[in-house]
């Protein structure tokens, strides 16, 4: 591989994505805010950028098209806009990777890092041929709505097939919300290791949901068969009835669980930032919902949601592609925060 290299073999990109010292993102770290540390990759991002790349990546930040341009779609049936993984050459592919790494937390990067290498298994099971929907680690995009600052709004994208992360930075304040994970395949063998993605998350749920008593039971499983996503992409105005049952009806441990599953998701930010969101969403527990849709057998396909004033998050199995346990869409969500709209109204 040589510096004038455009599109990077995937033992290349797979190396750069699960490095962990990334360029630029280190600098000071935990010395202040995470957000400075953010807006000091971003800014050193478009350092590495041909005058056009910019032009390509940067939106204004009340660009309404572009904020909401993002999907589980693969290449060739979904349009995203900002700079392909597959042009970029290594140190800005690695710039694009140390804004990534500098807002989230390890499980998060590590989140990117299994999306991205099982998207190049349906690429190789498909061939590796370009055709009219194209899966792989050359398919991702990335963009910036506003200017890297520290006193002025902006936010990243970063997607493909299955990833949908939003970051929106307002001052000291991160938020994720809204994105979409998930993969497909959720199982697969890389360098001879067994991966199973969101392993953890999918363990803790089934945990929660069979320590509920039967009578708890009875209002917590709604349905045998799973459900798809409520909320996913295209639906930021719309607010489902709470259902399920609610988390003043737990016992405590119950509301261990609980909390447990929602770190799991919050915690694909930043421990900094991760924090504070668990903080203020656990102040409103009591109001907070879980419910399920299918079978409570450990390793079923099942469907379990979140909700509550703050906070949104579901996980969806899908038929389409072989068995629903290993194609999953999964949202996250804050209600009115997504896109940091609650800091906005504070400015």
């Amino acid at each position: 591989m040589t510096k004038k290299s455009i599109s990077l073999n995937f033992c290349a990109v797979l190396l750069l994505f699960t490095s962990t010292v990334p360029v630029g993102a280190q600098t000071e770290a935990n010395t202040h805010d995470q957000s400075v540390n953010v807006t000091a990759a971003a800014e050193a991002l478009l350092q590495t950028l041909s005058d056009g790349q910019r032009a390509a990546v940067l939106f204004k930040f009340n660009d309404a098209e572009q904020r909401v341009r993002w999907s589980n779609l693969p290449t060739g049936i979904y349009q995203r806009r900002g700079l392909r993984t597959g042009d970029l050459k290594p140190d800005q592919l690695q710039a694009v990777f140390a804004v990534i790494q500098a807002t989230l937390s390890p499980a998060g990067w590590q989140q990117i890092v299994d999306n991205v290498a099982g998207d190049e298994v349906l690429h190789k099971n498909s061939g590796g041929r370009p055709g009219r929907v194209i899966f792989g680690k050359d398919e991702y995009y990335f963009s910036i709505l506003g200017a890297p600052s520290r006193t002025e709004p902006w936010m990243w994208q970063f997607g493909g097939h299955h990833l949908a992360i939003n970051a929106t930075i307002i001052g000291d304040h991160i938020t994720l919300a809204p994105s979409l994970t998930g993969g497909q395949p959720m199982r697969y063998v890389k360098d001879e290791k067994q991966i199973v993605q969101m392993a953890d998350e999918v363990k803790l749920a089934f945990e929660l949901v069979n320590s509920l008593n039967d009578e708890q039971k009875k209002k917590a499983v709604l349905e045998d068969q799973f459900a798809d996503l409520a909320l996913g992409p295209g639906r930021d105005d719309v607010h489902p009835a709470p259902a399920g049952i609610r988390a003043d009806e737990l016992t405590e441990q119950q509301h261990v669980l609980l909390k447990k599953l929602l770190a799991q998701r919050i915690g694909l930010l930043n421990e900094e930032d991760a924090a504070e969101r668990q903080q203020a969403i656990e102040a409103q527990l009591a109001e907070t919902w879980f419910s399920w849709h299918g079978p409570t057998s450990s390793g079923s396909a099942a469907y379990y949601r979140i909700q509550g004033p703050r906070v949104f998050m579901e996980y969806s199995p899908q038929q389409l592609g072989g068995s629903p346990q290993d194609h999953i869409h999964a949202m996250y969500r804050e209600f009115e925060n997504d896109y940091g709209l609650e800091w906005l109204n504070e400015k």
